[in-house]
């Protein structure tokens, strides 16, 4: 007979102070209690909000005794280098990548972890997928080192799932754009570079091409669908993998063109680098019909909500060029 868990929910996020780390661990916190809720990084914070450990991901023994001393009950592990920089380093992100998930994967299995999260992007798709509307299953020939342990993980999750019986879930997130965090030094990062300098020097020069669509969401949305999705009943969750997850989908002229309707002084030039091959290979849309059937997702911005705060917030951080 089975025994009930009966532990009170305990929380540890792996890569806390990273972009998305940080506003989740302030929306789980939000949701659950400060206490329950406990942040994890290699660096130490500026200044913690909450319970906070230093903590290397690489480190499977550390992660392991935290896990039994503080009893925890669900983790989410961010930790990783994106696409643009992971290309510069492939080595060292395929090692922090995959290594640290594989740790995390066994801690949690070894611990008596009920539940984890982790998450795969648009990177895992490729040049063979369809380019509108990528579908929940479909060709995956990830040209990066960060798709390719990107799609390598999504399947280690599903297999400690299906052997060991861990409740892992994931989610395939698009661009991310937030006010409240800088980029990570990924491909999608000039939709949040772009409103910094439209605040600020009334030109930007995007290092991706005018015309590169490609499936983006505002942090708030991929906040709340991640906390949906872990909080869904498990057998509402039936893919394994991850769920594609789509909020809206530009291209760098149409969001310049919707920051100049409320900007009209702003001007962008184009430079594309090395990070327009990257955009190239991923979809311009994904289809997340799955996700919305099995635990009940739909995203609440528009782009044009998304222009109106982002602008409004960060305005705020330049009080020097705010209107007297």
């Amino acid at each position: 007979m089975e025994i009930a868990d009966t532990r009170p929910r305990t929380v540890l996020v792996i890569g806390a102070l990273g972009q998305i780390g940080q506003e989740l661990t302030a929306g789980l916190r939000s949701r659950y209690g400060t206490g329950r809720v406990i942040a994890s990084d290699v660096r130490l914070p500026a200044h913690a909000e909450g319970p906070f450990v230093q903590l290397d991901a690489l480190d499977a023994e550390g992660l392991t005794e935290l896990l039994r001393q503080e009893q925890v009950t669900e983790v989410y592990h961010l930790a990783a280098m994106l696409s643009a920089k992971g290309e510069q380093h492939p080595l060292q992100a395929w090692d922090i990548n995959m290594r640290s998930l594989l740790i995390a994967l066994e801690a949690a299995r070894g611990t008596g972890v009920r539940r984890m999260f982790w998450p795969s992007s648009i990177a895992a798709f490729g040049p063979g997928t369809p380019h509108d509307g990528a579908p929940q299953h479909t060709v995956m020939d990830p040209s990066t080192v960060y798709g390719i342990s990107k799609l390598a993980g999504e399947h280690w999750c599903a297999y400690y799932a299906a052997r060991y019986g861990l409740d892992v879930r994931s989610l395939r997130y698009p661009g991310l754009i937030s006010y409240k965090t800088p980029p990570g030094g990924g491909t999608t990062d000039y939709a949040v570079h772009i409103f910094h300098a439209a605040v600020t020097e009334e030109t930007y020069t995007s290092f991706l091409g005018p015309d590169t669509r490609l499936p983006m969401m505002y942090m708030p949305d991929a906040i709340r669908a991640t906390i949906e999705l872990m909080e869904a009943p498990a057998e509402q969750v039936r893919v394994r993998t991850s769920y594609n997850l789509q909020g809206f989908s530009f291209t760098p002229a149409e969001l310049a063109a919707a920051i100049q309707r409320r900007l009209p002084s702003f001007t962008v030039q184009y430079a594309p680098d090395f990070r327009e091959a990257i955009a190239a290979s991923w979809p311009a849309s994904m289809d997340d019909q799955a996700a919305r059937e099995d635990w009940g997702w739909a995203p609440a911005y528009t782009l044009d909500a998304m222009v109106d705060e982002m602008l409004a917030q960060i305005r705020l951080q330049y009080p020097a060029v705010l209107p007297s």
